[in-house]
This record gives structure tokens, sequence and C-alpha cells, in this order.
């Protein structure tokens, strides 16, 4: 049995962002499930291994790791992922690129964020979708034009998957979800092309992890 363990929620885009490097690197892992619908991520337990209450967390080497962007560094250190290039400033450059979701879009766009939104607008059921698509559409439009800087082969960043890439993906998935527009972005959809023809990624997916396809 792996002594790697995953505490994840299969929709979560942190979580998702972890599959997909854990999957790069063949790392053999057990996923534990965390409903964040069903409140399990505030559980004594759950707390007791993330006080934020957050998903994911990773279990591996004998350490225990929390917040998605550090395990992906972390994994990208210990497995030579190749995450980002060496040159120091291209790496920034990636790193710009990967955050313009990663820490920009996404946070606002959490489960913890959005249902506060519902609570404040009870009278207004479409108030998530909307707040959503406020926030995911121009972020891609962002990521696209930022795109124009680096030469595609067929990933974000050249012939390889990056970190870009695995913060990109989970994205897609809540935009395609919230039904935000992103059919101009002829790059975006052409790295989501090749990033799904990689069984890394494309294990990763929500719809191969969801509880009901696995059980």
């Amino acid at each position: 049995m792996t002594d790697t363990i995953l505490h994840d929620y299969w929709r979560s885009s942190a979580s998702y962002r972890v599959r997909i490097a854990l999957n790069l690197a063949g790392i053999d892992y057990r996923a534990v499930p965390v409903d964040l619908v069903a409140g399990d991520h505030k559980s004594a337990a759950h707390t007791a291994l993330n006080p934020q209450g957050l998903v994911p967390v990773l279990e591996i080497d004998g350490h225990i790791f929390t917040q998605s962007l550090a395990i992906l560094d972390y994994l990208n250190d210990t497995r030579s992922l190749g995450l980002l290039p060496a040159d120091p400033v291209q790496a920034a450059h990636v790193r710009a690129l990967a955050h313009s979701v990663a820490v920009d879009v996404h946070p606002v766009c959490n489960l913890g964020v959005v249902d506060h939104v519902a609570h404040l607008l009870p009278d207004q059921p479409e108030a998530k979708a909307a707040w959503m698509r406020r926030f995911i559409t121009p972020g891609l439009a962002a990521f696209e034009a930022l795109l124009a800087g680096f030469e595609q082969a067929p990933f974000c960043c050249g012939d390889a998957p990056t970190l870009a890439d695995i913060c990109l993906m989970p994205q897609l998935y809540n935009a395609r979800r919230w039904r935000a527009d992103f059919s101009a972005c002829r790059r975006i959809l052409g790295v989501e092309t090749a990033c799904m023809r990689l069984p890394a990624f494309a294990a990763a997916h929500p719809d191969a992890v969801h509880p009901l396809q696995t059980a």
C-alpha cells in the first residue's frame, strides 16, 4: 500500500492541480475524499491536518503539505518534473502566467466565496453563475493575451507541460461548468486539447475521479 495520501475533493481546482502533478511524477497515491459540500473540510480530523480547513492536503515522504502551489513546488523540486524553466527570467514569466489564474481568479471563485455570495443574494438563483463568469471570463482572456509571449508547441510555454498548464486546466473545467465563454481564446483551446491527450491530465480530470465514477 502506498504511503502517499491525497486528501482532496473531486471538483476542487487546487486538488485537480495536485492530481495532475502526482500523475506526471508517476507517484502512486491513495485518495481520501473530503466532501466540501457536506462540510467535511471543517471536521476536527481534517483541520488537524490543515487548520485552514482547505484541500488539498498531501502526505508524502513523511511530511504533510498544504497549499497546492507549495505542493507543486515540492513535487517539482523533489521529482524533477521540469515545471519551470531553468532560466530565472523565463521561470518568473511562467509563474506569472500560472498565478494569473491560480492566485487572481481561483480564490474569488472557490466554494466558500460563491456560497457566501448566494447567502447574501438568496432571491437571485443565478448569482453564483454570474459571479463566476464575472471573474473567469476576463481572467481567461488575460491568460490568452499573456500566452502571446510564449512559443507554444503545443503547451502553454513549449513542448512540455509546465506550471501554467497545470493551473490552467482546472480553470477551464470551472469555465465550462459555469458557462463562462472562452471560445475566442484559440491558444487556450489548443493547450486544452494537447493536455487532455496526456494520460496524466486525463486521469486527474474531475469526471475521472468523481466518486460515482470510481465506486
